[in-house]
């Protein structure tokens, strides 16, 4: 689905979409809003008219997953604050949730946003993360938050040529600038992984080299890890 086809495709009351979403799936039922969380103002009227109860299937569904640094400082073992918040399968569903949580530069220094395929998990030891790499590029706090739809929009809408090695996008935001990382599945497939850096790097309008870190790179040797493939 073009990204053009996204953007047409959200009725004009997409702040009052927020229908079959997983909301806090696994969850405890504990509702209480924690430091940095980022969930807005949810407007829970109902949406008006046909077109609000129109659906546009996304080819895969995707899932919201946070990590609050609050809650990371009371963790020891990396990711095992993350949970995921909410998932979606339609155009309706994203923009609702879209318009209704914080954006990277309302949240939290430290706090870590991701949007993941359905049942993959943002973590080096998910199976289907554990063969690959990410590409990363930094980002001023004033740019991340158009940097961060554009590329949730082409990645959900399906416009990468090698779609089906993605599994998701990340955005870690920090105190100088953010980080929005791409994760890929097959980081040793090298014509896929530079024609998706080569397409992410037009997408998301920057001049500099970016670089691509495989995942084993990155566990073995931390911050010291070399790119393997640049663009």
């Amino acid at each position: 689905m073009a990204v053009e086809e996204l953007k047409s495709a959200a009725s004009p009351d997409t702040d009052e979409i927020l229908t079959s979403c997983d909301i806090n799936p696994g969850s405890d039922g504990d509702s209480e809003t924690e430091e940095g969380e980022i969930v807005g103002e949810v407007d829970s009227s109902e949406g008006k008219g046909e077109a609000a109860n129109q659906s546009h299937l996304l080819e895969h569904p995707w899932t919201f997953w946070f990590d609050n640094p609050s809650a990371k400082a009371r963790q020891v073992a990396w990711g095992a604050s993350m949970r995921p918040i909410y998932s979606f399968s339609t155009v309706e569903d994203f923009w609702g949730l879209y318009n209704n949580i914080h954006h990277p530069s309302k949240l939290s220094i430290g706090a870590d946003l991701y949007c993941f395929k359905h049942n993959i998990e943002p973590k080096w030891e998910d199976p289907v993360c554990a063969n690959g790499g990410k590409w990363t590029v930094n980002i001023s706090r004033g740019k991340s938050d158009i940097c961060w739809l554009y590329m949730l929009l082409a990645m959900i809408g399906e416009q990468f040529d090698h779609g089906n090695e993605i599994c998701g996008v990340v955005v870690n935001v920090r105190a100088r600038q953010d980080k929005v990382s791409l994760w890929t599945k097959n980081a040793s497939n090298e014509s896929a992984m530079v024609s998706i850096g080569k397409q992410w790097k037009e997408l998301v309008d920057c001049n500099e080299t970016i670089g691509f870190i495989f995942h084993d790179d990155a566990e073995k040797f931390g911050k010291s890890a070399k790119n393997r493939y640049t663009v």
